[in-house]
């Protein structure tokens, strides 16, 4: 199933991507299955990858870095990897953000052309990303339903969490010209709501006929 999500992501990337672009792409699975379908691209050595935010997890296979150079790979273009440190204190985040590698990484999401995301399930990004006890809680009582780009956001598209990285904040992306958000299976309906409520108003998302069937019965049942 995830396949074919990515594959209609490709399709969309395909169609909408103008040469010359800086493209920001986020980990996750469903990410992770566009590039094997990305194909037929004018001057793709004009295209340029990174990850949405600094790497953090154990899966490296599903991390942004490593998603953004299959994108590469696949369509001829170059990229960017980004490590963020993980379990930094405040204080050693703050000293951290003032790196000149940060720094640059910071301007090339001022330059951010398009923005390839996933959409996760709030509770099962925290305890993928061994988030301490006291954050799980606070997710849970803030009632928290999506994730994306490290903000866990409730079923109003309001922000009630977000975990200590650098990456693209969400205020940028209201300048970014194409946003797709990739995300799929009944269980994801509420996450994919809660993301969408928000969400930058020139955002495509792409879904499977799962999630879109429980989105509108979600919808219905709020009117």
């Amino acid at each position: 199933m995830k396949s074919l999500i990515g594959k209609e992501a490709a399709t969309v990337f395909m169609q909408k991507i103008e040469n010359g672009k800086v493209i920001a792409v986020t980990g996750g699975s469903s990410v992770a299955a566009i590039p094997q379908h990305i194909h037929s691209i004018d001057n793709p050595e004009q295209l340029h990858f990174i990850a949405a935010r600094g790497g953090v997890g154990d899966d490296i296979g599903l991390q942004a870095n490593v998603i953004a150079a299959s994108f590469a790979e696949a369509s001829g273009g170059t990229y960017s990897t980004f490590y963020y440190p993980e379990s930094l204190s405040q204080e050693a985040h703050e000293i951290f953000k003032r790196e000149p590698s940060v720094i640059q990484m910071m301007e090339q999401y001022a330059q951010t052309d398009c923005v390839l995301h996933g959409i996760g399930d709030a509770e099962r990004m925290a305890e993928l990303r061994n988030t301490p006890e006291n954050e799980k809680q606070l997710i849970r009582e803030k009632e928290a339903k999506g994730e994306a780009f490290g903000y866990y956001f409730d079923e109003n598209g309001e922000v009630v969490h977000r975990i200590r990285t650098v990456g693209i904040q969400t205020e940028q992306l209201e300048q970014v010209p194409l946003i797709i958000a990739v995300a799929g299976g009944v269980s994801k309906a509420d996450a994919i709501l809660s993301y969408m409520e928000s969400a930058p108003r020139q955002t495509i998302l792409v879904t499977d006929e799962g999630a879109a069937h429980a989105i509108l019965e979600k919808l219905e049942d709020k009117q």
